[in-house]
């Protein structure tokens, strides 16, 4: 993950702009906690400003976007987290499990450093959106093996879940991969494809999907299959956010 973020991550944080909406939910979930360890820290996304919180990141590049005052990093590896049991009351990770090597031995670790743990990920077995569906459906098919069922996967490192669904705002300010549902034109942006670890990593067949995109925006085909959606303010689209305890 260090080196993927190493390559891709120079215009993350232009793009990449917690959502204020999403960022409510996941301090709600952070309940009481008074101290946090943010695994996967990337550029700071979503740390909560008035808890103490402390970053666990292995790319050198995404240190080096944190904005002044963040919390301290340590460059480290999620699947050997440099704290001993129990260290902090809540762990956070968002949108970083499925870069893991060991998915389950991450999470484990989240669980042996902190009693609650707060995890910000997408199901895509539950997404079948116009992006996926009619531009880059390989995108779908290779995250589906990097975001395995949640239920079955964090259940062996929980003895407790609770799974609740994040809708995606229609002006939702971080540019994850769905997040553009009703912006369309923001996929044409290399910018905005830079910040998106799929199209960043050449997961995506990207100049002929955005071939038919753009040709579909032009003459719009795009509008007549999808435009009941600019009639909505936000969409389930898979995003979730995990609380496990052990």
């Amino acid at each position: 993950m260090g080196q993927l973020y190493d390559s891709i991550g120079n215009t993350y944080a232009q793009y990449r702009r917690p959502d204020p909406r999403i960022a409510s939910m996941i301090d709600a979930a952070l309940g009481g906690a008074r101290s946090v360890v943010n695994v996967g820290a990337g550029t700071g996304s979503y740390e909560p400003a008035d808890r103490f919180v402390v970053a666990v990141e292995p790319s050198e590049t995404m240190i080096r976007q944190r904005p002044a005052g963040a919390a301290p990093a340590l460059r480290a590896s999620a699947m050997d987290l440099p704290f001993a049991d129990g260290t902090f009351d809540a762990a956070l990770a968002v949108f970083t499990v499925h870069h893991w090597p060991d998915q389950l031995r991450g999470l484990r670790e989240m669980a042996r450093v902190a009693a609650r743990c707060v995890i910000f990920t997408w199901e895509p077995s539950t997404s079948s959106s116009w992006l996926t569906r009619d531009y880059f459906p390989e995108i779908l098919t290779h995250d589906r093996n990097a975001f395995p069922l949640i239920a079955p996967l964090y259940g062996q490192a929980f003895a407790k879940l609770e799974i609740v669904p994040v809708p995606v705002p229609h002006d939702c300010s971080d540019g994850f991969l769905e997040s553009y549902w009703r912006r369309p034109g923001m996929y044409l942006d290399p910018g905005a494809r830079a910040a998106i670890s799929p199209f960043a990593k050449g997961l995506a067949k990207t100049e002929a999907g955005l071939t038919r995109l753009r040709h579909d925006l032009d003459n719009g085909t795009w509008r007549a299959r999808n435009g009941h959606l600019l009639e909505r303010t936000e969409l389930d689209l898979g995003y979730r956010l995990v609380i496990g305890e052990r």
